[in-house]
């Protein structure tokens, strides 16, 4: 069942099933809370729904939840007029919807923006940290090319619509081996990419605008598993591995024939990881 909470002046959306360990996964950008419900509904079948309590935010702008009018114009410096969706704004999101639901602490999985709004979360809030897993998701800012990519995307978000635009995204960040053994796949991931010109447009300027994290890993005291998919053209492997720099230990694995969207591409496996690491919380 579908949930909703109120966070700076928007209406969000959450899932919340089962009981025992709280844990939250944040999703990627184009996509909703869906596209970790192969994982979760996995996890839950070998962890058992009383002992794992998955908490699955749409982040804001995205799925069933609100952009919200107010966000701050002018920190993206080479579209200085577009409205920024940071990652202290999701981050403040993601602890809005742990006070609603009165959640002292969890462990957090993300993708892609999720991890990078995880690693606001340590920033904020580490206390509420038991754990953080990141799923094709990286501590280094945008380099040169992919800012100049970003503001160009907004030119043509706003020039001529989003579809053409995630027409393309849907075919890039899936991997070229489970386009070939499941080519649906690619029709099931376009069709969760509804983010409105306005929320895209907010988006891109907050990922152009996210801060360098590789300082943050290092401080990160807390159990890492880190997840990195051998076919993903949005972040490279190489980079998942500065992770391993966590003084609270990193695990670091590399998923062959996987994609940007791994956790969704290939659930089994990705539960084969996560399942193990997630029960050291569990005792």
């Amino acid at each position: 069942m579908s949930n909703r909470y109120e966070s700076g002046g928007a209406q969000l959306s959450y899932l919340d099933t089962g009981a025992g360990m709280p844990v939250v996964f944040l999703h990627p950008t184009p996509l909703d809370r869906d596209y970790w419900r192969p994982l979760v509904d996995e996890l839950g079948r070998r962890l058992g729904s009383e002992r794992l309590r998955a908490i699955v935010p749409d982040l804001r702008g995205h799925g069933a939840s609100e952009l919200g009018g107010t966000l701050p114009v002018g920190e993206f410096e080479r579209v200085p007029d577009a409205p920024v969706l940071s990652m202290r704004q999701l981050a403040a999101d993601v602890l809005a919807l742990l006070d609603h639901l009165a959640i002292a602490e969890a462990v957090f999985a993300g993708c892609s923006i999720g991890g990078y709004v995880l690693l606001e979360l340590w920033r904020q809030a580490q206390e509420r940290m038991r754990g953080l897993a990141f799923v094709c998701s990286k501590p280094q800012p945008d380099a040169e090319p992919a800012l100049i990519k970003r503001a160009a995307n907004i030119v043509i978000a706003r020039e001529s619509g989003v579809s053409g635009l995630f027409d393309g995204m849907a075919k890039l960040l899936i991997g070229e081996s489970s386009q070939q053994s499941r080519p649906e796949i690619v029709f099931e991931c376009r069709a969760r990419m509804a983010l409105t010109v306005e929320a895209f447009v907010a988006v891109q300027a907050g990922l152009a605008t996210r801060p360098d994290s590789l300082p943050t890993v290092a401080a990160v005291q807390r159990p890492v598993l880190a997840v990195a998919g051998s076919e993903d053209t949005a972040v490279a492997p190489a980079d998942m591995e500065a992770f391993r720099a966590a003084p609270g230990g990193c695990e670091f694995h590399l998923i062959s024939h996987a994609g940007h969207f791994a956790a969704y591409e290939h659930p089994l496996r990705v539960a084969d990881l996560l399942e193990p690491w997630l029960r050291q919380f569990t005792h």
